[in-house]
Protein backbone atom coordinates (compact mmCIF):
# COMPACT_ATOMS: atom_id res chain seq x y z
CA UNK A 1 0.00 0.00 0.00
CA UNK A 2 1.33 3.43 -0.92
CA UNK A 3 0.76 6.61 1.02
CA UNK A 4 0.52 9.79 -0.96
CA UNK A 5 3.24 12.35 -0.20
CA UNK A 6 0.78 14.77 1.40
CA UNK A 7 -0.48 12.11 3.81
CA UNK A 8 3.06 11.04 4.65
CA UNK A 9 4.05 14.63 5.33
CA UNK A 10 0.99 15.13 7.52
CA UNK A 11 1.97 12.06 9.55
CA UNK A 12 5.50 13.40 9.92
CA UNK A 13 4.28 16.82 11.02
CA UNK A 14 1.86 15.31 13.55
CA UNK A 15 4.68 13.17 14.89
CA UNK A 16 6.85 16.25 15.33
CA UNK A 17 4.11 18.34 16.90
CA UNK A 18 4.39 16.68 20.30
CA UNK A 19 8.03 17.01 21.43
CA UNK A 20 9.36 14.94 24.32
CA UNK A 21 9.47 16.67 27.70
CA UNK A 22 12.52 18.86 28.27
CA UNK A 23 15.42 16.67 29.31
CA UNK A 24 13.95 13.47 27.86
CA UNK A 25 16.10 13.32 24.70
CA UNK A 26 18.98 10.83 24.95
CA UNK A 27 22.36 12.54 25.19
CA UNK A 28 20.82 16.00 25.48
CA UNK A 29 21.14 18.11 28.59
CA UNK A 30 18.31 20.61 29.00
CA UNK A 31 18.19 23.12 31.83
CA UNK A 32 15.72 25.91 32.53
CA UNK A 33 16.97 29.48 32.31
CA UNK A 34 15.91 32.24 34.67
CA UNK A 35 16.74 34.77 31.93
CA UNK A 36 15.17 35.87 28.68
CA UNK A 37 16.18 34.10 25.48
CA UNK A 38 18.42 36.98 24.40
CA UNK A 39 20.10 37.27 27.82
CA UNK A 40 20.70 33.50 27.93
CA UNK A 41 22.21 33.55 24.44
CA UNK A 42 24.49 36.47 25.32
CA UNK A 43 25.56 34.92 28.62
CA UNK A 44 26.27 31.55 26.95
CA UNK A 45 28.33 33.21 24.24
CA UNK A 46 30.33 35.24 26.77
CA UNK A 47 30.97 32.15 28.93
CA UNK A 48 32.16 30.15 25.90
CA UNK A 49 34.48 32.94 24.73
CA UNK A 50 35.84 33.32 28.28
CA UNK A 51 37.03 29.71 27.99
CA UNK A 52 38.82 30.34 24.70
CA UNK A 53 36.09 28.99 22.44
CA UNK A 54 35.00 30.60 19.19
CA UNK A 55 31.34 31.31 18.51
CA UNK A 56 30.95 30.65 14.80
CA UNK A 57 27.28 31.43 14.34
CA UNK A 58 23.84 31.92 15.77
CA UNK A 59 21.12 30.15 13.81
CA UNK A 60 17.81 31.88 14.52
CA UNK A 61 15.11 29.34 13.68
CA UNK A 62 12.35 31.75 14.67
CA UNK A 63 13.56 34.39 12.21
CA UNK A 64 13.83 31.75 9.47
CA UNK A 65 10.27 30.64 10.18
CA UNK A 66 9.06 34.25 10.13
CA UNK A 67 10.70 34.77 6.72
CA UNK A 68 8.35 32.06 5.42
CA UNK A 69 5.29 33.53 7.14
CA UNK A 70 5.39 30.98 9.96
CA UNK A 71 5.43 31.61 13.69
CA UNK A 72 7.14 29.63 16.40
CA UNK A 73 8.50 30.23 19.90
CA UNK A 74 12.03 31.58 20.09
CA UNK A 75 14.71 29.04 19.16
CA UNK A 76 18.32 29.89 18.42
CA UNK A 77 21.26 27.53 18.01
CA UNK A 78 24.77 28.68 18.90
CA UNK A 79 27.58 26.94 16.99
CA UNK A 80 30.83 27.08 18.97
CA UNK A 81 34.12 25.28 19.31
CA UNK A 82 37.89 25.36 19.36
CA UNK A 83 39.53 25.24 15.92
CA UNK A 84 42.85 24.22 17.52
CA UNK A 85 41.16 21.03 18.72
CA UNK A 86 38.68 20.42 15.91
CA UNK A 87 40.83 21.16 12.87
CA UNK A 88 43.38 18.34 13.37
CA UNK A 89 40.47 15.92 13.76
CA UNK A 90 38.83 17.25 10.57
CA UNK A 91 42.10 16.83 8.67
CA UNK A 92 42.50 13.18 9.70
CA UNK A 93 38.76 12.38 9.61
CA UNK A 94 37.01 14.85 7.26
CA UNK A 95 33.53 13.36 7.81
CA UNK A 96 33.65 14.38 11.49
CA UNK A 97 32.90 17.94 10.35
CA UNK A 98 29.29 16.91 9.58
CA UNK A 99 28.72 16.50 13.34
CA UNK A 100 30.93 19.28 14.65
CA UNK A 101 31.43 21.92 15.89
CA UNK A 102 29.26 21.47 18.95
CA UNK A 103 26.04 23.40 19.33
CA UNK A 104 23.82 24.68 22.09
CA UNK A 105 20.25 25.82 21.74
CA UNK A 106 18.32 28.44 23.67
CA UNK A 107 14.62 28.01 23.18
CA UNK A 108 11.23 28.83 24.59
CA UNK A 109 8.39 26.40 25.12
CA UNK A 110 4.79 27.25 24.25
CA UNK A 111 4.35 29.03 27.60
CA UNK A 112 7.41 31.26 27.11
CA UNK A 113 9.68 29.41 29.55
CA UNK A 114 13.31 29.58 28.41
CA UNK A 115 15.64 26.57 28.25
CA UNK A 116 19.27 25.87 27.37
CA UNK A 117 19.97 22.53 25.67
CA UNK A 118 23.27 21.01 24.54
CA UNK A 119 24.68 17.60 23.76
CA UNK A 120 26.50 15.96 26.63
CA UNK A 121 30.21 15.35 26.18
CA UNK A 122 29.46 11.63 26.47
CA UNK A 123 27.12 11.88 23.48
CA UNK A 124 29.43 14.13 21.48
CA UNK A 125 32.61 12.14 22.07
CA UNK A 126 31.12 8.71 22.75
CA UNK A 127 28.60 8.69 19.90
CA UNK A 128 29.38 11.33 17.29
CA UNK A 129 33.17 10.91 17.38
CA UNK A 130 32.84 7.15 17.68
CA UNK A 131 30.70 6.86 14.55
CA UNK A 132 33.68 8.32 12.64
CA UNK A 133 36.07 5.80 14.22
CA UNK A 134 37.59 8.16 16.79
CA UNK A 135 37.80 6.91 20.36
CA UNK A 136 38.28 9.48 23.10
CA UNK A 137 39.64 8.34 26.48
CA UNK A 138 37.30 8.74 29.46
CA UNK A 139 39.37 11.59 31.00
CA UNK A 140 38.88 13.60 27.80
CA UNK A 141 35.13 13.08 27.98
CA UNK A 142 35.06 14.07 31.65
CA UNK A 143 37.08 17.23 30.99
CA UNK A 144 34.80 18.33 28.16
CA UNK A 145 31.74 17.60 30.33
CA UNK A 146 33.16 19.91 33.01
CA UNK A 147 33.74 22.64 30.43
CA UNK A 148 30.22 22.37 29.01
CA UNK A 149 28.73 22.38 32.53
CA UNK A 150 30.78 25.44 33.52
CA UNK A 151 29.60 27.34 30.44
CA UNK A 152 25.99 26.37 31.11
CA UNK A 153 26.28 27.24 34.82
CA UNK A 154 27.59 30.69 33.97
CA UNK A 155 24.93 31.27 31.31
CA UNK A 156 22.18 30.34 33.74
CA UNK A 157 23.40 32.34 36.77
Amino acid sequence: MFIRHGAALACLVVGLAAPPPAGAVDGLITRPSPHSTDATLDKFEAAAKKRGLVVFARLDHTAAAASMGLTMPRSTVIVFGNPRVGTPNFITTPTLAIDLPPKAMVWEDSTGKVFLSYNSAEFLLGTQYLRHGIQVPKPGIEQLEKTFAAIADEALQ
